[in-house]
């Protein structure tokens, strides 16, 4: 049995349809039945409650082989996935799969790396087999961007000329599917990354081309858009994470790709212009 955690999520969902779809037995951790119906549609049998509810952590954990490890970013993140890291030791699970982050190293200053870092370091000493997948910016985050690339041909981020090998979600969880399926990937780190290395002026060149009209790309200065943000996050201590995770890759910090995707599943990652293409009803007007 693999026991599931974010999985009403987009990473955490991703990872329950390709684990359904191969036929796996899984359960997963939710805290609204509502939300989570799509899982039982696929077979997911749902255990209802957090992993501060101990009744509830400690069914979901029974008999439970591996575990998924996916939190959203949160100030309690760390405390709550070693949290899970003990009940999974206490519970006898062999394998937890954590979602951690490229840029997850000992010297990072990053409020989200330094939480995934820390987990990370506890989860390599609790005894239980591991696996760190570690992906960085997500095409998807792109989608928040939908609305200004359709009205106005531009979207805005505080990127600068920053670079970096953006991954699609459906990746990451298929290396995620992988990884608890197959044999041979316990106690290892997998940094995930698209095929390319793209600044988001090249972003915006690849949405021209697959949308067929000009996009542009608007480097917006970072306390203008912290500005902006602060409208859609409540948490003060989320919003300076996101902004100094942005400013880390306006300063060229995730400047590198990796062949994980290629090595870990056997085919080529999905490239930006296949996620536009995959996506042509959201970002353009028909």
């Amino acid at each position: 049995m693999i026991l599931l955690t974010g999985a009403t999520g987009k990473t955490g969902g991703a990872v329950a349809t390709q684990l359904a779809e191969k036929g796996v037995a899984c359960r997963a951790l939710v805290r609204d039945a509502g939300k989570a119906a799509p899982l039982a549609e696929l077979g997911i049998e749902l255990v209802i409650g957090d992993f501060a509810d101990e009744a509830a952590l400690g069914q979901a954990l029974s008999d439970v082989d591996s575990a998924v490890l996916i939190l959203p970013n949160s100030e309690q993140q760390a405390t709550l996935e070693k949290r899970f890291i003990d009940a999974a030791s206490k519970a006898g699970v062999g394998h937890v799969v954590k979602l951690s982050s490229m840029e997850a190293t000992a010297d990072t200053g990053s409020p989200i790396p330094a939480m995934h870092y820390q987990v990370e370091c506890h989860l390599k000493e609790s005894g239980l087999d591991w696996t760190m997948v570690r992906p960085n910016f997500f095409m998807q985050n792109l989608l928040s961007s939908a609305g200004t690339i359709k009205e106005q041909g531009r979207f805005f981020l505080p990127m600068g000329d920053g670079k970096t090998g953006m991954s699609d979600i459906r990746d990451i969880a298929a290396v995620i599917a992988e990884v608890l399926t197959a044999t041979g990937h316990r106690n290892k780190s997998y940094e995930v990354t698209g095929p390319e290395l793209l600044s988001f002026h090249d972003v915006a060149g690849r949405f021209s081309e697959v949308l067929g009209t000009t996009v542009s790309y608007v480097d917006m200065p970072a306390d203008a858009y912290r500005e902006m943000l602060a409208k859609f996050l409540a948490s003060e201590w989320h919003l300076n994470a996101v902004c100094d995770l942005f400013a880390g890759i306006a300063a060229g910090g995730l400047e590198y790709k990796t062949d994980t995707v290629s090595q870990v599943l056997g085919r080529e990652p999905i490239s930006l212009s296949e996620f536009v293409q995959d996506h042509l009803a959201v970002f353009k007007n028909c």
